[in-house]
Order: structure tokens, then sequence, then C-alpha cells
């Protein structure tokens, strides 16, 4: 974000600070570390799509050529260039919620607005509120009552914890105040934002802490990181992410662009959930596969299924649909894994995203799907939906495969996606 937050620093007026889940969820996260310097982490289940949805989450920033959100003068730095400052506006317009720590709200005293008019009205004609909903996060409570940020734009939320709701309550805090239990819990935040407020697009804008956490928690969907051509060069300045463990493998840049004298890079995660977690990156995946499925040659009597192996760090081993290459036969985890080494070692660590459940029983091959996954060393299933009774009654694969030990994750909100090239078949 362009009003963030410098760990230490401190600035004028403030200080810096559904139908099927095959398997439960006990893997536990950590979250809400940190989040105002008031705070310490718990264990929280980690969310899956069924039962805890939340929105895309779409974290923003601008850092220096040498990795910093700020200096340490008494002035917020300036990162962007005006043509990007008009971007990040763009941006906000099209947003159901923008997201900000404590942090920000002392040190840079933000308003969060939509400034162009034109956006506003858009928005209106459109039937959705003129300015998106602000959220802080605060476990302490202790915010200023006076910010711009609770007098400027629409409607506000600010989650806290039980002790915070009822310090920020005391001090007139003009917003909805939401209290989270004993600690903040990020899991609980976008749960509660999604079901309460409807809101399915969220921009968050800083500070680096809760970049950080939404990171290392492997909740943000998506990164709009935006390089200026200048250099801090202050150990004591904050930088964008701080230590700790994050997501394997390489993200994946999905556009670059020049704006004035700044570049634009957005990147996706890419590598895999573990067991039954679902993270952002099987969503992108699965979202592969159910794409996959709708290039299917057409069929009156085999369901049209996409299907795509992952390596543990994102990597793409391979993708299949059904009747690929003219065999009538072929159904798409069998084609995809034909095109991995039997001897990649790759393959125990790999996920199979499906856009239907493996099959269980077949007919036309002597080995079903769930059975050539198991025998390739996969252990970890993500699929859509399951398989209804139109060919074989009580088909189970997902029985097949947690029998032997794999995890068998079913994301529901891209049932319809799965569907939809197999309409013809459903009556």
């Amino acid at each position: 974000m362009r009003e963030d937050v410098r760990p230490g620093a401190a600035r004028p007026g403030g200080t810096a600070y559904g139908p099927c889940t095959c398997v439960s969820f006990p893997e536990a996260v950590r979250a809400g570390a940190d989040w105002d310097r008031a705070s310490r982490p718990r264990d929280r289940p980690p969310r899956e799509s069924a039962s805890m949805p939340h929105p895309y989450v779409l974290l923003s920033a601008a850092v220096s050529l040498d990795g910093y959100l700020d200096d340490t003068g008494p002035e917020r730095l300036l990162l962007s260039s005006p043509a990007d400052f008009d971007r990040v506006d763009e941006v906000r317009a099209s947003v159901d919620a923008i997201l900000v720590g404590a942090g920000t709200i002392r040190a840079d005293n933000p308003r969060l607005l939509v400034n162009s008019p034109q956006r506003r009205a858009a928005r209106v004609a459109a039937g959705r509120a003129e300015y998106p909903l602000k959220v802080a996060v605060s476990a302490s409570g202790e915010l200023d009552p006076q910010a711009r940020f609770w007098h400027t734009g629409g409607e506000k939320v600010l989650y806290t914890t039980d002790e915070g709701a009822r310090r920020a309550r005391k001090a007139g805090i003009a917003a909805d105040v939401v209290p989270l239990g004993a600690a903040l819990d990020w899991s609980a935040l976008l749960e509660h934002l999604h079901d309460v407020r409807g809101v399915r697009r969220l921009m968050v804008e800083g500070g680096g802490t809760v970049h950080t956490q939404l990171l290392q928690q492997e909740l943000a969907d998506e990164m709009q990181l935006v390089l200026a051509p200048l250099f801090v060069g202050d150990p004591g300045a904050p930088r964008l992410f701080g230590p700790g463990a994050y997501q394997g493998g390489r993200l994946r840049l999905v556009e670059t662009r020049a704006i004035e004298d700044v570049v634009l890079m957005r990147y996706e995660p890419t590598a895999p959930g573990t067991a039954d977690r679902v993270v952002p990156a099987d969503r992108h995946w699965l979202r592969l596969a159910c794409e996959l499925a709708a290039q299917c040659p057409p069929s009156r009597t085999a369901f049209s299924v996409g299907a795509v192996v992952v390596a543990a760090d994102g990597t793409e081993l391979a993708r299949g649909h059904s009747r690929e290459a003219g065999d009538p036969a072929a159904h798409a985890e069998e084609a995809a894994l034909a095109k991995v080494d039997p001897a990649d070692p790759r393959l125990a660590g790999a996920t199979v995203y499906s856009s239907l459940e493996p099959c269980a029983r077949r007919s036309s091959r002597p080995r079903p799907c769930a059975r050539l996954i198991l025998d390739a060393g996969v252990r970890r299933v993500v699929t859509a939906w399951r398989e209804p009774d139109t060919f074989v009654e009580d088909a189970d694969g997902a029985g097949v495969l947690t029998a032997e030990g794999a995890a068998v994750v079913v994301v529901p909100e891209f049932e319809e996606a799965a569907r939809e090239p197999n309409r013809h078949l459903l009556g």
C-alpha cells in the first residue's frame, strides 16, 4: 500500500506498530500474530471452502528497489507514480472491501477512498455502495477515534479482540466493532467478512505485518506489487515482508506493466495445500481442470473431465482430459498421469486435480483412475464434484483413495463449472 506502516518507527499523530469433504481438518494454522503488537497467535483450524468460505484476498503494496515500504522520515514516502495512484483507485473501486492494520491507521491516518467521482457513480449505478466497506484490524482496540479512516467514505468495521472491543466502544470508534475472541484470527475474520458482510473481493493495503501474516498463512490469492525506481538504504526502515515460513516454490507471474516510472507485477501462489488443507493455489489448479473438461470431445456415454498433476512446489507435471488424442476410453486422470515418468520422485508429494471424483470402477480399462493415482504414489486429490450415479451406481473413488491413506478434498464452489460440460448427461 502507499499508506503503509513501518514497524518500530514513529510518525506525527501516532505510533507505529458442502456436499462432501472426504477428510477432516485436524491441522491447525497459526493466526493473528502481532497485528498491532498487542496480540499473540493461537491455533485455529484452516479454512475449507465448503465450511469456511472467504473472499478473494488481493494484497497491494509499493516498494523501493531495495525492498522498503518507506523511509524513516517524518513524512510518508510516496513510492507510486500519479498514474499508479489512479490504478490503485481503479482497483479500490472494483472490490467490496479494503483492509488495513492498526499501525497503518496510526502512522498514516489514511482515508482509503475511491477518489474518482466517475468510478463511485459506476458503483452506485451497478447497485453497489458508493464506497467499499473499510476494514480495520487491531488487537488492542487502541485507536484514535478522530482518525480520518472513521469519518470518510462509507461503512466501517473494526475487527478486534474481546478486550479490544471494550476499549474501542468506550473510545467511541465510529465503526461496527466485531470481537473475535481472546485473540485475533485471520480465518475467522475472513469467514465473517464473507458470510456476514457479503465481501467477495478484499483488497489489503497494509501494513507489512498484515501482508506477511496473510502470505505465511497461505490466505492470499493475489499480490499486486509495484516497484519504484529509488533506493531507501536505511536498515531501520520497514520492509514489505518479515521473516518466517512462506509457501515453497515460485509464485506465478500473471502480469507485468510499466506505469510511468514504476512497474506493476501481479503474482499468484502456485504451491498446492497439504493433506486436507485448501489454499488459494488449489483453486487455481482446480479451475484449470474444469476448463480442461470443457475441451473434451462430446460423448453420450461418458463424462467430460479435466485433470492436472501438480508437484508440491507448484510445478505443473502434466494435464489431460477425457477422450484425449481421439481415444474414446481415455479418462482425464489416466491421460495426465501417462505423461509423467512413473519414476519421477515428485509424484509422492504431488496433487491430482480432477473436475470429477476419480472413478472407482470402469469396464473399459483394467485399472480405474483411483487405482492409477494410488499406484503412481500420489496421496492427495482435489476435486470439484462427487461422481453421480449416471453410469456407475454408488461410485466411491474417494473411498478407494482414502482407504489407502490418500487425502481427498472436495471444493464445491467449482461444482457448477465441472457439471457444465456434462449437463446433457444429467437429465
